[in-house]
């Protein structure tokens, strides 16, 4: 399952977002705002706030926690206490980038001010892209400069793994895993199907992709939902979900695979393969995936790919939609993006994603894999008609039509 959304060190230093090489970014965006009592003006304000990030990024990077927390007001205990453990926690994580790209400053009488300002990190060897956070800060004006008294996640924005607890790292061949409250033998365990599961995605993914994944291991779902800003409740069967931006221009930002360990521990081992397989294969076509991509395609793709080769009947891999198939409930239509909410009927749930792998694999049965795979890189760029028409010579019509009749010889007797 793919949840759509949408660097390291600070200015003239290299920050990261969530996984890739340092690379050098524009300076932070400095914004005007209306001038204070005390005769600085707003970009006066802005530019001293922007260079105490620069300082505080440059101190993440360096490993050096005495500066990071010169940042903080003294007064600032509580704030202080809860920054020196997130600080010691990242030491652990294989940052190559870490940068504060400064938005809004607004002054708040003569001493205070609040700020708006978005984190960009990346890991090392892992992330083309950053991952990006939008932060909230406080400050207040003290003799010595501007220091940060209030800092916490913007509203709607995900937490990081590092602030739910102690961070264990485990390096894979073609993986990083990173867990909080987890065995190293589970993580290792985790690791060494995501490596399993990669170079199987490269077989059957022609087009370039990093060949690597970074999987989060939460504590539990609660602290997986926060992972993604989102209500845990939803995601309660879901074993595992990728994060990133699609459409973009430029270097693709990081994904992550986020892992629910409940309903992933339930699983044997043929399942635990499957679902990093898909998840591994919304990485791999995370640059090609974009708003014109249906998402019967774009999961039922992924499933294609995890189960290719698994000699797994359809019965047993669409198992309601044989049911309902069965029941004379034959859908009408391919599965609409609604249908792929979490927040519905979760058998309905099962039915779009089993009825999206079937449509691909009808597509690879009749017109052949280079085609199902053709037609995903076209659907990235144009309408689906068009995509269609294009890749298959076919519409949208004509291939629900022959999908209907598919499903029929497929799942009954």
């Amino acid at each position: 399952m793919a949840v759509r959304r949408r660097t390291a060190r600070t200015r003239g230093r290299t920050a990261a977002g969530l996984l890739a090489a340092a690379a050098l970014l524009a300076p932070a965006l400095l914004s005007g705002c209306t001038g204070d009592r005390s005769g600085s003006t707003g970009a006066t304000t802005a530019a001293e706030v922007g260079r105490l990030l620069d300082t505080r990024a440059a101190a993440v990077l360096d490993g050096d926690e005495p500066a990071y927390l010169a940042a903080l007001d003294p007064g600032a205990r509580e704030l202080r206490e809860r920054e020196r453990r997130e600080f010691r926690r990242l030491a652990r994580i294989p940052l190559g980038s870490w940068e504060y790209h400064l938005g809004t400053v607004e002054r708040r009488g003569r001493t205070g001010a609040v700020a708006d300002a978005e984190l960009r990190y990346r890991l090392d060897g892992h992330d083309a892209g950053p991952v990006t956070v939008d932060r909230r800060l406080e400050l207040t004006l003290r003799p010595g400069g501007w220091r940060i008294i209030g800092d916490r996640p913007a509203e709607g924005a995900a937490e990081q793994l590092w602030q739910q607890g102690d961070v264990r790292v485990v390096r894979g061949t073609h993986s990083l895993v990173l867990g909080v409250g987890q065995t190293g033998e589970r993580l290792r365990a985790i690791a060494a199907t995501a490596d399993r599961s990669v170079p199987e995605v490269s077989r059957t993914w022609p087009s370039p992709w990093a060949r690597k994944v970074v999987v989060l291991v939460p504590g539990s779902l609660d602290d997986m939902g926060a992972l993604l800003g989102a209500p845990a409740a939803g995601y309660r069967g879901i074993a595992a979900v990728t994060t990133g931006a699609t459409g973009a221009t430029g270097p693709v930002p990081a994904d992550r695979i986020i892992v629910n360990p409940a309903a992933y521990g339930a699983l044997g081992d043929f399942g635990k393969r499957i679902v990093l397989t898909h998840e591994a294969t919304h990485v791999a076509t995370r640059a090609h995936t974009a708003a014109t991509t249906p998402m019967w395609l774009s999961e039922g793709y992924a499933d294609w790919v995890a189960y290719r080769g698994s000699g797994r009947t359809a019965a047993r891999i669409a198992p309601e939609l044989r049911r309902a198939v069965h029941a004379g409930d034959l859908p009408a239509t391919l599965p609409g993006d609604a249908d792929f909410s979490f927040t519905g009927d979760a058998d309905a749930l099962a039915r779009a994603y089993e009825g999206g792998w079937l449509a691909c694999e009808l597509i690879a049965e009749r017109w052949g894999a280079g085609k199902l795979t053709e037609l995903y890189r076209t659907a990235g760029r144009t309408p689906l008609p068009e995509a269609l028409s294009r890749v298959l010579a076919t519409t949208p019509t004509a291939l629900t039509t022959a999908w209907r009749t598919y499903l029929t010889g497929r799942l009954t007797p």
